[in-house]
């Protein structure tokens, strides 16, 4: 969400972030609580990469830790849910800012990325309760497009300004909903029925997403 410094920090010149590692620091009363709580949700995502990893090595002995699959859960869900609380304290506090426009998408990304990549390679519950790693190659395909279309988008001096599409809502709300279905295992149907829904959209936004830059690119309107 838009949040982060507060009223004048951090400093933007020339488009990049002058933030001195001091600033960074949890207890710098210069740093809003907004961005403190995104900043804390990047730190737990190595936290729950390990417990997931530890969980899945668990499984592969054939005796899974259910103590690890639950706090790696935990985590993850605690993470996706701070990015909700971090949004509202920004808007009903005031803490809105470039910096935080800028970091929040990082921490989301990071979250999803790589619960996407570790539930893809670690078997959850028994063998072969993962997602399949094609699955893993589209949403990582896309996100790359979309950061190599921005580059270039970039160094041929255009305005980026990407209209937001239904479908990448849905793309994202759909690859949560196969993280959850692989974590949960509330249905013992396998995870290639959710990731054929969230693949199907995850490519649909992507390719929206390219038709948009090539406009961009032409000079024309993004939405027209």
């Amino acid at each position: 969400m838009n949040h982060g410094f507060r009223s004048g920090n951090p400093r933007v010149t020339g488009g990049k972030f002058q933030v001195s590692f001091k600033r960074w620091l949890w207890l710098n009363p210069s740093v809003t609580f907004a961005s403190k709580i995104t900043m804390t949700r990047i730190l737990m995502v190595p936290v729950f990469a390990a417990l997931a990893i530890a969980y899945g090595m668990s499984v592969a002995r054939g005796a899974p830790d259910e103590a690890l699959r639950w706090w790696a859960l935990g985590v993850f869900v605690t993470a996706a849910a701070s990015d909700g609380l971090d949004g509202w304290i920004a808007r009903r506090f005031n803490q809105k800012s470039d910096f935080g426009a800028f970091i929040d998408p990082i921490a989301d990304k990071s979250l999803l990325l790589t619960g996407v990549l570790v539930l893809s390679f670690v078997d959850w519950c028994k063998p072969g309760w993962r997602l399949p790693p094609w699955f893993a190659v589209i949403v990582f395909l896309r996100d790359c497009i979309i950061l190599f279309g921005i580059v270039i988008l970039w160094r041929c001096k255009r305005k980026v300004k990407f209209v937001p599409h239904w479908t990448g809502k849905i793309c994202t709300v759909t690859q949560m909903f196969a993280l959850g279905w692989v974590m949960l295992k509330v249905v013992d149907l396998p995870p290639l029925w959710p990731c054929l829904v969230a693949g199907f959209f995850t490519a649909w936004s992507g390719v929206l997403y390219v038709m948009q830059g090539r406009r961009i690119l032409k000079g024309e309107e993004p939405g027209g």
